[in-house]
């Protein structure tokens, strides 16, 4: 189990698959409050042939160290393990949260991005005023309480209780400072007006249920990219375990069109 000290954080990572594999390395980011395991589907696929990072954010997981506090201290982070790795170029797929770094990468440095997928991620959160008050008065519920509401509310209906309860454990084992400050940080994201400028091939893949990031939010921003593929699953807004095989599927596909580099 490899780790990285970077900047008063201890980012726990894999690094798997040929070095010499098809195409360039895919690096995979997870969202708020989960871990790099919720890309065990996905990694497992795509190592058979090609070098596949992840890594535990910092705070997450069994990364150790708090201080992030916008998007783009994570985006450093995910930086700082792929310059120390020595990995260049790379394709970028980022779920919820782990999207919004993603596109900070991507904006930051397109030269070093072949493809970037987006898995149920934003470019700005929007909401209601209805919607907007009741988000702000859920932050003053008990911590657990807090957690458990938003991850249970980030499954399509009919998926299996006991799964969802194992999620919530785990969520709940992050630290508070971390779940709060980086709640603040997704709710200030904002990359709508800028990510026009995105040239990089994309891929957008949302669930049809998700009411965490919902759908027409993502259509929204669609529109604003140049030439982004779209692919809606029947799920909610947990993709990766939700509809572990689809997802990869669609992965497999958007990233066979990249060839070889």
């Amino acid at each position: 189990m490899p780790q990285l000290e970077v900047d008063g954080a201890t980012l726990t990572y894999d690094d798997e698959g040929p070095r010499d594999g098809e195409g360039v390395p895919l690096v995979f980011v997870h969202g708020w409050t989960a871990n790099r395991h919720r890309w065990d589907h996905q990694v497992a696929h795509f190592a058979e042939a090609r070098r596949v990072v992840r890594l535990d954010l910092r705070g997450h997981g069994e990364s150790s160290g708090a201080g992030a506090r916008t998007i783009d201290d994570l985006a450093r982070d995910v930086l700082a393990l792929l310059d120390h790795l020595g990995i260049e170029r790379f394709a970028i797929i980022g779920h919820s949260m782990g999207g919004m770094i993603a596109q900070t990468i991507t904006l930051a440095h397109p030269e070093r991005v072949e493809r970037m997928v987006l898995v149920n991620s934003i470019g700005r959160m929007a909401y209601s005023r209805g919607r907007a008050l009741l988000m702000a008065a859920s932050t003053l519920a008990p911590f657990k309480l807090f957690v458990a509401a938003n991850i249970q509310r980030a499954f399509a209906p009919g998926y299996p209780r006991e799964e969802i309860r194992e999620y919530v454990r785990a969520s709940a084992d992050t630290p508070r400072e971390v779940v709060m400050t980086l709640y603040g940080a997704m709710r200030a994201f904002d990359v709508l007006d800028r990510v026009g400028d995105i040239h990089t091939p994309t891929l957008m893949v949302h669930g049809y249920h998700d009411i965490q990031l919902p759908l027409a939010q993502m259509l929204r921003m669609a529109k604003a990219y140049p030439d982004a593929v779209i692919r809606v699953l029947d799920a909610g807004h947990e993709l990766p375990v939700e509809k572990p095989a689809e997802l990869t599927a669609a992965l497999d596909r958007f990233l066979a069109e990249g060839g070889r580099s």
